[in-house]
């Protein structure tokens, strides 16, 4: 019989990294969903922040990719902090109740 997982482990496994604890815990498929949506929002924020660079840089792009650069780098924050804050209660709760 395998060993019940720690949820200390579990949290601090998906702080780490959002999706983590969820595949210590064996939830492989919810883990790597995770990771997949946490990947998209920080390629929205890098994204985001280079439209904003290089309008800073040569003010070239004009004001409606400012914006877009704006919008993408808010909602990749906003998406990967609040799937990081879900992921380590998700972890921790998962693994206490194993």
């Amino acid at each position: 019989m395998a060993e019940a997982p720690n949820p200390r482990i579990a949290a601090v496994l998906s702080f780490v990294f959002s999706g983590l604890g969820q595949i210590y815990n064996g939830q492989i498929a919810k883990g790597l969903l995770i990771i997949a949506i946490c990947t998209a929002g920080m390629l929205a924020i890098i994204i985001g922040s280079v439209l904003i660079g290089y309008w800073l840089m040569f003010e070239s792009v004009d004001k409606q990719g400012l914006f877009i650069g704006f919008a993408l780098f808010l909602s990749g924050i906003i998406m990967v902090v609040i799937l990081g804050i879900y992921s380590i209660f998700d972890a921790y709760r998962f693994a206490k109740k194993s």
